[in-house]
C-alpha cells in the first residue's frame, strides 16, 4: 500500500470530522433517522463514526442503555478481565502539558526500576493474584530505549513464585518504528497499547510542545507500523478532557475504520481514560472536562459502535463510576493499582512519582469480592493470546459469537485458581458457589465435563489449564 494512503491526514480527515458534528447537530431531532440507526445496531455489526455519534448526540439514554447492557452480555456474558500496570520508568523527554512526567517538571521524583527492582514489583503483583500487566514507562533513549523494555519483558514472564506467574503483558510505550515492534512481536507480548491523547491536531501539537511526542503524524500512524510489525493486536485510546469529546469519540472510531479497512483487523481495546490531577497538574487549567453521566454515555455508545472491541476502564474512576460503566459495556478493569515507579513492593503508597492520583485504591482481592457481589465473574484468562487466537482470528470468534465458548470456561477456571491460592475463606466459599452455578451455563455438555475435570485438577495442584 503507498505510504500517503497511511499518512494520519488521510484517515483523521479534521474536515469531515467537523462536517459529522455539524451533520448530527442539524439531526439530533431527525427521530426516524435515530431509529433507523438503533435498528442497524440492534443487527450486533457495529456502526459506523457517524451513526455513532448521531446516537452520542441525541440518543434515547433508556434505549442506548438497555441495547449497550445487550451486546456486552451476548459477546462478554458477566466476565470481567483483571489487570494492573506496571510502572518501569518515569523518565521522559516528551513536553506533555497535562503530564506530570513531563521533560520541564523540577518536582517530579526520576525513578528508573532495576531488574532486580522490578522482580520485586512482579512477585507483589503475583502474590495478590494478578496474571495480566500492563507495563508502562515515559519515553527515553538512555533510561527506557528499546532494550531496556525487552530485557524487562524477559524478567517478568521469567519469574515463577510460588503459584503466580504473569501470563500475558500489554505494552504501553512510546510511538516507535516498525523494527522496534517487530522485537516486542517477538518478544511475545500481548496487545500494544498506545492512546492518542487527542485527535484534535492544533490541541494535540498546543499539548505537545516538545519531544518526539510532538509529532502528530509519527504518533498518530503508530498503530500502522505496529501492525506491519507484526502486532496485530493494538488499544486505542484518548484522554477525555483535553478537546471536545464528540470530536475524540468520532475520530477515535475513524481510526478503528482506518485500521479495520486496511488490516482487515480493528483494535482489540479501547481506553477511556480521562484526565485527572497529579503532581503540577490542575484539571481545571483544561476546559473540556466531562462528567459521569457523559462519560457514561460515551462507553454505551463505544459498545454499540463496537460491540466486539473490549473497553478498558482503569482506576482513574471511582468505585461508582466502574460499577455504572461495567453493566453498560466496559469488560477489562485495573485492580489493586499504584501508578507510581516501585510501588507495589512498598508498604506505604508512594507519591512522588505516580502519574496521576488513584480514585479507586480498593486492593485487588476487594475488588474480586466486589465483582462478585454486584453479579460479575472475576476473570483473570490469558487464553486466547496464548492460543493464538490474536488479531482478525480472534475478532472473527469474537463477532460470530464462539468466543464464548472459550472465555466463560477460562474465566471460570482463573477464578478458581484465584480462589485457592489468594483469596479469604469468605471470598472462596462465594467463588465456589459462583463457578458451580456458572458451569451449568455452559451449552456443551462436552466443554462442561472438560471443564469439571480441570477444575478439580485445579483443586489438587495443578495449575494453568486452558480452552
Amino acid at each position: 500500500m503507498p505510504n500517503n494512503q497511511l499518512s494520519a491526514s488521510k484517515f483523521i480527515d479534521h474536515n469531515k470530522i467537523m462536517s459529522t458534528l455539524e451533520w448530527a447537530e442539524e439531526n439530533k431531532n431527525n427521530k426516524e433517522l435515530i431509529a433507523q440507526i438503533m435498528e442497524t445496531a440492534r443487527e450486533r455489526k457495529g456502526l459506523n463514526h457517524r451513526e455513532a455519534l448521531l446516537l452520542l448526540t441525541a440518543g434515547e439514554e433508556e434505549e442506548l442503555f438497555t441495547l449497550a447492557k445487550e451486546l456486552k452480555a451476548e459477546f462478554y456474558g458477566s466476565r470481567v478481565v483483571l489487570f494492573a500496570p506496571l510502572y518501569l520508568s518515569n523518565h521522559c523527554v516528551n513536553g506533555c502539558v497535562y503530564c506530570p512526567y513531563h521533560a520541564g517538571s523540577k518536582t517530579m521524583v526520576r525513578k528508573k526500576l532495576s531488574q532486580e527492582e522490578i522482580r520485586r514489583e512482579v512477585i507483589a503483583l503475583q502474590d495478590m493474584g494478578h496474571k495480566r500487566l500492563v507495563i508502562e514507562a515515559g519515553e527515553h533513549p538512555v533510561h527506557a530505549p528499546i532494550e531496556y523494555i525487552l530485557e524487562s519483558i524477559k524478567t517478568i514472564y521469567g519469574i515463577q513464585h510460588k503459584n503466580g506467574a504473569i501470563r500475558r503483558i500489554n505494552v504501553n510505550i512510546a510511538a516507535t518504528t516498525v523494527e522496534d515492534y517487530q522485537k516486542l512481536h517477538a518478544a511475545g507480548i500481548g496487545t500494544y497499547i498506545l492512546f492518542q491523547e487527542t485527535y484534535h491536531r492544533e490541541t494535540y501539537e498546543a499539548l505537545h510542545p516538545t519531544g518526539p511526542k510532538s509529532s502528530y503524524d509519527w504518533h498518530t500512524e503508530a498503530m500502522d507500523r505496529a501492525m506491519e510489525g507484526g502486532l496485530d493486536d493494538v488499544g486505542l485510546g484518548v484522554l477525555f478532557g483535553l478537546a471536545d469529546y464528540r470530536y475524540e469519540f468520532t475520530a477515535m472510531l475513524m481510526h478503528a475504520e482506518h485500521l479495520e479497512r486496511t488490516y482487515g483487523v480493528g483494535p482489540h481495546t479501547i481506553s477511556v481514560p480521562r484526565i485527572r490531577k497529579a503532581e503540577g497538574i490542575n484539571t481545571e487549567d483544561f476546559a473540556h472536562g466531562i462528567d459521569d453521566d457523559t462519560f457514561t454515555r460515551i462507553i454505551a455508545c463505544l459498545r454499540i459502535a463496537a460491540p466486539y472491541t473490549g473497553i478498558i476502564v482503569s482506576t482513574r474512576e471511582s468505585e461508582a463510576c466502574r460499577k455504572r460503566v461495567l453493566d453498560v459495556g466496559v469488560s477489562q478493569i485495573s485492580g489493586g493499582s499504584r501508578t507510581s515507579v516501585g510501588g507495589y513492593s512498598e508498604e506505604e503508597t508512594v507519591t512522588d512519582t505516580e502519574q496521576f492520583t488513584v480514585s479507586d485504591n480498593r486492593s485487588l482481592a476487594e475488588i474480586v469480592q466486589w465483582l462478585m457481589d454486584i453479579g460479575h465473574i472475576p476473570s483473570f484468562c490469558t487464553a486466547c493470546y496464548r492460543e493464538g487466537r490474536t488479531g482478525d482470528r480472534f475478532m472473527e470468534l469474537c463477532k460470530s459469537g464462539q468466543i464464548q465458548n472459550c472465555c466463560h470456561p477460562n474465566a471460570l477456571m482463573t477464578l478458581e485458581e484465584y480462589l485457592l491460592d489468594y483469596a479469604d475463606e469468605d471470598t472462596c466459599s462465594q467463588g465456589e458457589t459462583l463457578i458451580a452455578e456458572e458451569i451449568q451455563h455452559i451449552p456443551s455438555e462436552r466443554m462442561r465435563t472438560l471443564v469439571s475435570d480441570h477444575l478439580e485438577q485445579i483443586k489438587a495442584g495443578s495449575r494453568d489449564f486452558r480452552v
